[in-house]
C-alpha cells in the first residue's frame, strides 16, 4: 500500500515508518518543518510538507493513498491549557480524511489513548463508547473524535482508532516517563501521589508501532485496539526505580500537594487506570514482545537522554 501518515516524526511514527517499509509498503509522511522533513526522509519515506491546519494538503495525500494512519495531535496546544482547541485541530482533519476516503473501503487508523477509560478497574476496548462526564471539555472533545472516525466504518471506510497506554516507552522517550525523571533529578525527590498503588499501562514504542501496521493492513471496520503491553504498573514501583536510579529519596505525595510538586501530571498521576489488550490480541494476533516499563526503566537510558518537548507529531 501507499500509506499517508501524520506525526511521521515524532516518537511513534518514526517507529511506524520503518515497520511499514519493512513490511513492504511506500509510506509518505507529513512534514511541518526542516527537521521533521529530514528525520522522514532518512527514514525512506517520501515527504509531505504542511501540518494539520492545512486541509488540502491532507486532503490530496489521503486521495493518493491506499490508507492513511493519523498519529499526529497538537500537543503543544493541549499542554498550554488549549486541549478543545487542539481537539477542534483534530476533528477537522479527520473530517477532511473521511470526506475523501468514503465509499473507498481503504483504511484510516487514529491514535487514541486508554487514560481514564474505567476508573479502579481494567479497562477493555468495549469501554469508552458512550456519553462519560468525567471526560467533560477538551477530553470529551478528543474522545468523541474517535468516535467519529469509528463511525467512519458506516460510510465504506475501513476506519479503526489505537487506543495507547498513557507510556509509550523506550530509548528516546521523552512523554510522561521522562517528564517523572526530569522533576525528580531537577526537585531531588521521586514521588508518586497517595499510596502510589494506583495503576497505569504501558507499550514498549515498537509493540505500538506493530500495532498501527496490522491495524492498517487488517482491522476491522469500526474496531477498537488497545496498545498495551502492562496491563496495569503501580506509579510506585516506578518512582522506586527513578529514585533508585537517581540516587534521591522515593516519598509519597498527597492528591492535594501533587500540582505543586508534579505541575500538570499530579492529577493524572493520582488515576488508576489499568487497561487490557486481550480483545485487540485475540483478533489481530498481535502480542507485545518487547521489555515493559519497570524492565525498560532499568535499563538506564532514561537517565541518560533529557526529554524534549512535545509537538504534534506525537500522539
Amino acid at each position: 500500500m501507499r500509506v499517508f501518515v501524520t506525526g511521521a516524526s515524532g516518537w511513534i511514527g518514526s517507529a511506524v515508518i520503518p515497520e511499514l517499509i519493512a513490511s513492504g509498503h511506500q509510506v509518505v509522511g507529513l512534514a511541518r518543518s526542516d527537521a521533521a522533513a529530514a528525520a522522514i526522509d532518512a527514514a525512506g519515506a517520501e515527504v509531505q510538507r504542511g501540518d494539520l491546519d492545512d486541509l488540502s494538503i491532507l486532503r490530496s495525500a489521503a486521495a493518493a493513498s491506499d490508507g492513511v494512519i493519523h498519529l499526529a495531535f497538537r500537543h503543544d496546544l493541549s499542554f498550554a491549557g488549549g486541549m478543545e482547541a487542539a481537539a477542534a485541530v483534530d476533528r477537522r482533519a479527520i473530517e477532511t480524511f473521511g470526506e475523501e476516503l468514503a465509499g473507498s473501503d481503504r483504511p484510516f487508523v487514529l491514535a487514541s489513548g486508554t487514560l481514564g477509560l474505567a476508573i479502579g478497574r481494567l479497562a477493555t476496548e468495549r469501554d469508552g463508547h458512550g456519553d462519560d462526564p468525567r471526560f467533560a471539555g477538551g477530553p470529551e472533545a478528543r474522545r468523541a473524535n474517535a468516535e467519529m472516525t469509528l463511525a467512519l466504518a458506516a460510510r465504506g471506510i475501513r476506519s479503526s482508532i489505537v487506543r495507547l497506554a498513557p507510556t509509550v516507552h523506550g530509548d528516546g522517550d521523552h512523554g510522561f516517563m521522562a517528564m517523572l525523571v526530569k522533576v525528580a533529578r531537577e526537585k531531588g525527590v521521586s514521588g508518586y501521589v497517595g499510596s502510589g498503588t494506583n495503576r497505569w499501562p504501558a507499550v514498549h514504542r515498537l509493540d505500538a508501532a506493530r500495532l498501527f501496521k496490522l491495524a492498517l493492513e487488517s482491522a476491522p471496520a469500526g474496531s477498537t485496539l488497545h496498545a498495551i503491553g502492562d496491563e496495569g504498573v503501580e506509579l510506585r514501583a516506578v518512582a522506586q526505580v527513578i529514585g533508585r536510579q537517581l540516587d534521591v529519596p522515593v516519598r509519597a505525595f498527597s492528591p492535594e500537594d501533587a500540582p505543586a510538586h508534579f505541575g500538570f501530571l499530579g492529577a493524572l498521576l493520582a488515576l488508576d487506570s489499568p487497561a487490557s489488550s486481550a480483545l485487540t490480541q485475540d483478533l489481530l494476533g498481535w502480542k507485545p514482545t518487547h521489555p515493559g516499563l519497570i524492565d525498560d526503566l532499568e535499563q538506564g537510558h532514561y537517565f541518560t537522554n533529557l526529554p524534549a518537548v512535545m509537538n504534534q507529531s506525537q500522539p
